[in-house]
């Protein structure tokens, strides 16, 4: 039996995971966006509002405040597709801005007081059941013809679209999903909390979920796996330190960085490590050769 503490701290794992997650879409194809906490502002927003006002089960509404992320995230790429680098980065800041004003003076969702009264629906088996399947949907895209268009795109976008792979369409692909995962853990995220604010989905949140990926790697959908969890555990195993707990956490990100530019977890890593587990594996050992006396 898990202790409070021990179940919290396991759900906003997760919950950073499936966060982390929705940025590695457009990462995946050189793009950058800090918007994602408007994304995960308007899943939460809308799933709460469909479950305690109208009394829609839980798993729908949920799926709801994913669908109007991901229908939203597609409006936004439209434009965020003709644009890139620092430009992107201005619009996606924006546009994050734009929804937290918004939530912050719209009166149908409790305005500057927040929005309360969601039933406690998030638990262990919700968060990590929808990161299993991120998991296994990333493995999968990563793998597929798809996967390898998004990596050309980041290598060389210019070669690409000469080949004949429309850059356009796949971007908004990536734009969609990212706000489509990112609206997921906002619906966790509010039916777990059971109480939220526009406060909350402003800039720091979007920063936070770029780090994950930058601490992680950037490489593989293992990195922000991998930087979610450590800089969830990591501040709690620093409380020791009392006030110099965040100054020693800030100096780790720098030796990290430092030590791994291109984050902790690269696809060579990811290789390594299969092939240590899998040489390691019972059916994999050679049997011993028998002797004849």
């Amino acid at each position: 039996m898990l202790s409070g503490f021990t179940e919290s701290l396991l759900i906003f794992i997760g919950l950073n995971i499936i966060l982390g997650l929705s940025v590695y879409p457009t990462f995946s194809t050189g793009q950058i966006s800090l918007g994602q906490a408007g994304f995960m502002a308007i899943g939460a927003y809308s799933s709460s509002i469909l479950s305690t006002r109208l009394g829609v089960p839980f798993a729908l509404a949920l799926a709801a405040g994913g669908a109007a992320a991901a229908l939203v995230g597609a409006l936004i790429g439209i434009p965020a597709v003709r644009v890139r680098g620092i430009y992107l980065l201005i619009v996606t800041i924006a546009f994050n801005e734009i929804v937290r004003v918004f939530f912050l003076n719209f009166k149908p969702t409790g305005a500057a007081t927040g929005l309360w009264g969601m039933r406690q629906s998030t638990n262990l088996a919700w968060v990590y059941g929808l990161v299993v399947l991120l998991i296994l949907f990333f493995y999968n895209v990563q793998r597929s013809r798809l996967g390898r268009a998004f990596e050309a795109i980041r290598q060389n976008e210019v070669a690409v679209g000469m080949m004949g792979v429309n850059i356009a369409r796949a971007k908004l692909m990536v734009f969609a999903l990212g706000a489509a995962i990112a609206g997921l853990g906002g619906g966790l995220f509010a039916h777990y909390t059971l109480f939220i604010e526009s406060e909350l989905f402003g800039f720091p949140m979007s920063a936070e979920m770029i780090v994950y990926v930058v601490l992680g790697g950037m490489d593989t959908f293992w990195g922000p796996i991998v930087g979610a969890i450590l800089l969830t555990i990591l501040p709690e195993w620093l409380r020791l330190l009392h006030d110099w707990r965040m100054t020693f956490f800030g100096l780790l990100m720098i030796i990290f960085m430092i030590v791994r530019p291109r984050g902790l977890v690269g696809r060579e890593t990811v290789s390594q490590l299969s092939a240590f587990v899998v040489q390691r594996l019972p059916w994999q050992r050679s049997p011993r050769s028998s002797t004849i006396s």
